[in-house]
């Protein structure tokens, strides 16, 4: 208010001077200077606008994610056990690159957007990487119409070749070799037990959240399937098919 005062008076005292005295005043000058202060306030006000908006989709987007773990984790039935160990805290995707079999080189974290279910072994696959093999590929196929939700890897930890008779077996499972440290650092065995010993689940967003026992017969087979269905359930809500496409 104070600026426009000002200006106010500056046009009436060059409206009673010559045109020469007039000029030596400026009267637009306060006027230009007064508009960027007000400008400066509306857009402060819009930027902190704009992020409160931005968070408030966020949060939006986020609500569906949170809501699935919530009511799998927290709000179980009573009586109800996980065959599975829970890993807590859970522990994301590292960021690094592994080699598929053809020698490509592929990063970790494309594998997130699918739920995984994860083998250790080298690549000589010995007859407990077999059983696992044949288990991973069992338990997706009995997830019916929801197991293109789920993908088998196996992460190789060594630089053995592979057996080519496994090839025909593994046409459906994603294969990567990985450093075996860069693995220790990532997914952990139960104590007393070794990394291939165990199968892994990953869920969609990168994070290693459960743990199936060592040495799974059929019976423990039948549990780790329960176990899916109910993670795939819970996260159905935000949870699809196939990877989100790259922008």
């Amino acid at each position: 208010m104070s600026g426009s005062k000002s200006s106010d008076g500056s046009f009436a005292r060059a409206a009673s001077l010559p045109p020469d005295a007039g000029s030596a005043d400026h009267p637009l000058g306060l006027t230009v200077h007064a508009l960027p202060g007000a400008g400066d306030a509306v857009a402060a006000q819009r930027s902190r606008s704009g992020r409160w908006k931005a968070l408030g989709v966020l949060l939006i987007c986020a609500a569906p994610v949170v809501a699935s773990y919530f009511t799998y984790y927290v709000i179980r039935p009573e009586g109800r056990r996980n065959y599975g160990e829970l890993i807590d805290p859970q522990r994301t995707l590292p960021e690094l690159t592994a080699t598929a079999l053809d020698g490509t080189a592929v990063p970790l974290a494309s594998l997130k957007g699918q739920w995984l279910l994860v083998s250790v072994a080298g690549g000589g696959c010995d007859a407990a990487c077999q059983k696992h093999l044949y288990l991973q590929r069992q338990l997706r196929e009995s997830l019916g119409k929801e197991k293109d939700r789920l993908d088998w890897v196996w992460l190789v930890s060594d630089a053995a070749p592979v057996p080519a008779e496994l090839m025909p077996a593994l046409q459906k499972a994603t294969v990567l070799r990985m450093d075996a440290a860069a693995l220790q650092n990532w997914l952990a065995p139960a104590p007393g037990h070794q990394l291939p010993e165990h199968l892994y689940v990953v869920d969609p967003m990168g994070n290693w959240m459960m743990r199936f026992p060592a040495a799974m017969d059929a019976e423990g087979a039948a549990k780790a399937k329960r176990d899916l269905e109910r993670l795939l359930r819970a996260s159905s809500s935000w949870d699809d098919a196939g990877r989100p496409a790259k922008p």
